[in-house]
């Protein structure tokens, strides 16, 4: 008998890829991709679509009912831009969607639930560079609360009932395929795009902001790995420290420039994202990701300007 996986929030940025990627190891008819709005042509007719809000407990139960699945990634969320708008709900969809999975996946006896944390985690007086898996964590932002909030339970989730739950602190991601989300970090998506259209970007984020950054098929390839690691090597049960490369928007104009000599990169002043951005880190140890499963980034900034200015350009 064939395991069947639900990807919940599979609409979204790393959703769409992860459900390729998964139906390309487990068999399209396994994986079912689930979300509160229609897909695009392509995912839907792939493989099995399933409308799921994760706040509707009667409906959530009945996709449980219907797959009994063995492993779940939930990645339904709101993020850090998007949910200062609307914080209330943020943290109603980010923390009872969690919960209501979390409680499911108890009654169904999952094997597996994946669910992703964020760099927003840290705040302003975490440790700015390398910053550690364990350090002072002081969140502002409703993302990052209540990303914070979501480890504590995978964990407790773990520890007081057993359940397998896995996680990763991602940072920005960088993709080609699917519209970013509404995060602080999407500026690294918007400039390739515009680099093309008018070789020219605004950028909301002033020029010595460093981030940690991953390009998309490193993060999925990563959460993947993460969800194959023997139970018995995995020591962490909030969400592992996970990392690709670090630069500002500056190195970034630098390094499309030797494939769109003329790009131009301008700033504006006083966006409200820069705040959210300067509270967090500017590079991450993930060492304990390294030790534990092996975790080994693919893509350095140049492979991904590369890669990125490609596609886009087809």
């Amino acid at each position: 008998m064939h395991e069947t996986t639900l990807v919940i929030g599979a609409n979204g940025q790393i959703g769409t890829e992860l459900v390729t990627e998964l139906r390309n190891i487990y068999g399209s008819d396994y994986v079912v991709a689930c979300d509160i709005r229609r897909p695009d042509y392509d995912t839907k007719n792939a493989g099995p679509f399933e409308f799921v809000n994760v706040l509707d407990k009667e409906n959530l139960k009945a996709i449980f009912q219907k797959y009994k699945p063995s492993a779940i990634y939930l990645l339904a969320a709101i993020l850090s831009a998007t949910g200062e708008q609307n914080p209330k709900l943020a943290w109603d969809l980010n923390m009872n969607g969690l919960l209501n999975v979390l409680d499911f996946a108890l009654d169904f006896n999952v094997k597996k639930v994946y669910w992703p944390s964020s760099i927003a985690v840290f705040g302003p007086n975490s440790p700015k560079e390398h910053t550690s898996q364990y350090c002072v964590m002081d969140p502002n932002t409703v993302y990052g609360i209540s990303k914070l909030a979501g480890e504590r339970w995978c964990e407790y989730y773990f520890n007081k009932h057993g359940l397998d739950v896995r996680s990763i602190r991602y940072p920005g991601l960088i993709s080609w395929k699917a519209a970013p989300g509404g995060g602080t970090t999407d500026y690294a998506i918007h400039i390739f795009h515009d680099a093309l259209k008018k070789a020219s970007y605004n950028s909301f984020l002033n020029a010595e902001t460093r981030l940690p950054m991953m390009y998309m098929d490193d993060a999925i390839r990563g959460t993947i790995e993460l969800m194959e690691a023997p139970v018995e090597k995995l020591s962490i049960r909030s969400s592992y420290n996970f990392t690709g490369m670090d630069f500002t928007p500056e190195e970034l104009a630098i390094e499309i420039r030797k494939h769109i000599p003329d790009f131009k990169l301008n700033y504006s002043a006083h966006d409200p994202r820069q705040a959210i951005a300067d509270s967090w880190p500017k590079s991450i140890d993930d060492s304990f990701a390294q030790r534990d499963w092996n975790w080994k980034p693919e893509f350095d900034m140049a492979r991904m300007t590369e890669e990125m200015l490609r596609h886009l350009r087809k």
